[in-house]
């Protein structure tokens, strides 16, 4: 077994501090000294002096003279980092990860303003027989991610969207090998935006199990989509399933690097 990289040294005093600084910012409301030190087992006069330096370098404010909150130089750094964000960039880097880790075809698409663009695919090694690359526009309707987008567009550009469709076709859209009518597509669209994915079992491509989830920006407006497809005798993307789970996490982690988001520390170093 191989021995551990030691762990480099840091300085302790400036991880406390960040640690409360992430506190305030996850907490729903300004948390109170008391508050502070008890979530993060700090005594008060030890966590006062932290809040006193933080507060100092503007960091921090005090409001009702009892609380915390962030402070104009914690603005700075947000919107400093959030102009450094490339989210295309992000989501290419997971879907690498993702399609290591399961050996499946994956996919990312971006909405061009009439259906999915596909902006970067990725084979497994042993790929299937898809009539999909890298630039293909998909259906808004007859494809997994296509129907991400729409459950999530405005009313009115949706209906146009189908009303279109429906226009120009009279293949109803299908899910779980039936028919979509009209009347059923709306709540079925609702029932995306709520669960946050859409599957297809076969529906489109014979033999082939299809799974998208959405990618969000800080306004709750999709950034991309990712999509893991693969036979259905290997490929299980049933809610719960694996593979579920891991196009799951994936979507999730880049739309927390997207938004900033973290989990709030149990506790900080001795």
């Amino acid at each position: 077994m191989a021995d551990e990289p030691p762990k480099r040294q840091g300085i302790g005093s400036l991880e406390i501090g960040l640690h409360i600084l992430n506190y305030i910012a996850a907490a729903p409301r300004p948390p109170t000294l008391k508050e502070l030190s008890g979530a993060l087992d700090l005594s008060p006069s030890r966590a006062h002096k932290y809040l006193v330096s933080l507060l100092r370098e503007d960091y921090i404010n005090q409001i009702n003279q009892a609380q915390y909150t962030l402070g104009n130089a914690s603005l700075t750094l947000g919107i400093a980092a959030l102009r450094r964000i490339n989210p295309i960039q992000l989501s290419y880097a997971a879907l690498d990860r993702l399609n290591e880790e399961t050996d499946k075809t994956v996919s990312i698409t971006v909405w061009n303003g009439s259906g999915p663009l596909v902006i970067k695919w990725l084979d497994s090694s042993q790929p299937i027989s898809v009539n999909v690359r890298l630039g293909a526009e998909l259906s808004p309707l007859n494809s997994a991610a296509g129907r991400i987008y729409l459950a999530h567009l405005p009313l009115e550009r949706r209906r146009a969207i189908i009303d279109a469709f429906y226009k120009q076709t009279r293949n109803l859209p299908r899910h779980h090998g039936k028919p979509l009518s009209r009347e059923e597509l709306s709540p079925h669209l609702e029932r995306i935006r709520q669960d946050g994915y859409c599957a297809f079992f076969g529906d489109y491509l014979p033999e082939i199990n299809v799974l998208s989830m959405p990618v969000f920006d800080l306004n709750g407006g999709i950034v991309t989509v990712m999509t893991l497809l693969g036979l259905e005798q290997d490929t299980d993307v049933s809610e719960g399933s694996a593979l579920f789970r891991q196009l799951r996490e994936c979507a999730d982690r880049v739309t927390r690097q997207v938004c900033g988001q973290q989990k709030a520390p149990d506790t900080v170093p001795a």
